[in-house]
Formats: structure tokens, C-alpha cells, sequence
């Protein structure tokens, strides 16, 4: 089996136990999305992804989502993601992409956003990351952080979206359900007491997604089940 072929089998294999984790959660089979993270492989085998059918990738370097976005040929309804920690000065040739980015942490990158989107005269959709396990290895923001930057109304080119978070290190099964919970009702909190719509939780990766639909993840972020069997680059 070559390359291709063994990525296209790996993308149905997720496809499908990602259906039944939606059926199981008694969920619409369109409310989650795959986004597809490639940044164990080069881009020629993300092309392979593509080809088989993903439509949303996510990258943690957006050095290496430019570097892909301007090799790949990906169809209209493809969408970019940006996953990982994003340094400012990253953010001007980042936004010619489209991304949704997942990762702000800080009104200081929100204001960097808001400013070099208006610069280049489009709305940049982001996430609030938040640190719900508080683990002090983990990015993203407390809870609290996250309410006070969701309540500032000065965004005029920013949407705010939704929220993101990951369980923490070597956090069971049970207890990765329980942290997605707690990321959903924050959500939920911040809908209706201070009238958002933020419709975007990006939760859950290859090893605990199941439980990050069940808690009402619409993005699972799933990277190495995708790329079983398939040669990577050296972790970076």
C-alpha cells in the first residue's frame, strides 16, 4: 500500500469511528468537524489528506501553514486552522490564509489580530483558548480571563467564535470528559449572560475525541490516527 492509499484508509477508519462517536453522543452527523493536523508530515502527504477528502487542516507552526498553503492545491470549501501558539509577529503573513486560529491566549494577541486584519481589510474568526485543567504546562487562559476578554465589544474586525481547550497531561478517559464538560458549560454560561453567539467548540484529539463529542465538541483536532503506517518528519 503506498502512501495515498494508506492515508485514504486511515481517513475513512477516523471518519467512520468518528460517526459513531456523533450517533453515540445522539448528535447530528454534521455538528463535528475534522480538522486534520498535519504537521507530523511534509507537504506533498498533507496533499494526500486532502486528496482523500479532509477539508480543514490544522497546524501548530504557522510558519509551516503558510509554507503548505501556498504548495497545496485545495478545493473552495477548504478551511485553514491555526492550532498552535501564535507570536504576534507571525500574525500579518498568517492572516493572508483565512484561518480560523484556536489558540488566543492573551488580549495582546487579540489586539494584534484586530489590527493587522484591519490592515489587510478582512474578519479573522478565533477561539478563546482556555486552560481548563490548570495545568501551568498548558497555554491558554483561565476561565475567568477568558469571561472578561469574551464581555470586550471593541473587536471590529475579530469574531469571536467559540472556545478551545485540550484535556491535560495524561488525564484518563473519564476525567477528559468531565474538563470538556466544564469547557462546554463555560461556553454556554457565556451565551446567555452576556448574549454571544459563539457556536465553535474545538475540543478533543486522536485520544480522547470520543469523549469531546459527547461533552459537544463541533472540532476535534486528530493528528497521528490519520497518519498510521506513514512516514513523518523528525518532531519539531
Amino acid at each position: 500500500m503506498n502512501v495515498s492509499e494508506q492515508i485514504l484508509v486511515n481517513y475513512q477508519n477516523v471518519i467512520t469511528e468518528m460517526g459513531e462517536a456523533v450517533r453515540s453522543a445522539g448528535r447530528p452527523q454534521d455538528s463535528v468537524r475534522l480538522v486534520g493536523v498535519s504537521k507530523y508530515v511534509d507537504a506533498p502527504t498533507t496533499q494526500c489528506l486532502v486528496d482523500a477528502g479532509c477539508r480543514d487542516l490544522g497546524e501548530n507552526r504557522p510558519q509551516v501553514l503558510w509554507q503548505k498553503a501556498e504548495s497545496l492545491v485545495v478545493p473552495q470549501d477548504f478551511q485553514w486552522h491555526m492550532i498552535g501558539h501564535l507570536q504576534t509577529n507571525k500574525v500579518r503573513r498568517l492572516l493572508k490564509h483565512s484561518p480560523l486560529i484556536h489558540s488566543v491566549d492573551s488580549e495582546r494577541l487579540l489586539l494584534a489580530i484586530e489590527d493587522e486584519s484591519k490592515l489587510q481589510s478582512r474578519t479573522t474568526d478565533v477561539l478563546l483558548e482556555v486552560n481548563i485543567s490548570g495545568d501551568e504546562a498548558k497555554t491558554g487562559l483561565p476561565p475567568d480571563e477568558v469571561r472578561r476578554l469574551a464581555t470586550l465589544q471593541k473587536w471590529d474586525a475579530i469574531r469571536i467564535r467559540g472556545l478551545m481547550a485540550m484535556a491535560g497531561w495524561g488525564t484518563e478517559a473519564d476525567e477528559a470528559g468531565k474538563q470538556f464538560a466544564e469547557v462546554a458549560k463555560l461556553r454556554d454560561d457565556l451565551q446567555s449572560d452576556l448574549g454571544l453567539e459563539l457556536p465553535e467548540l474545538s475540543m478533543g484529539m486522536s485520544g480522547d475525541y470520543p469523549e469531546a463529542i459527547a461533552a459537544g465538541a463541533t472540532l476535534v483536532r486528530i493528528g497521528s490516527a490519520l497518519f498510521e503506517g506513514v512516514p513523518r518528519l523528525a518532531k519539531h
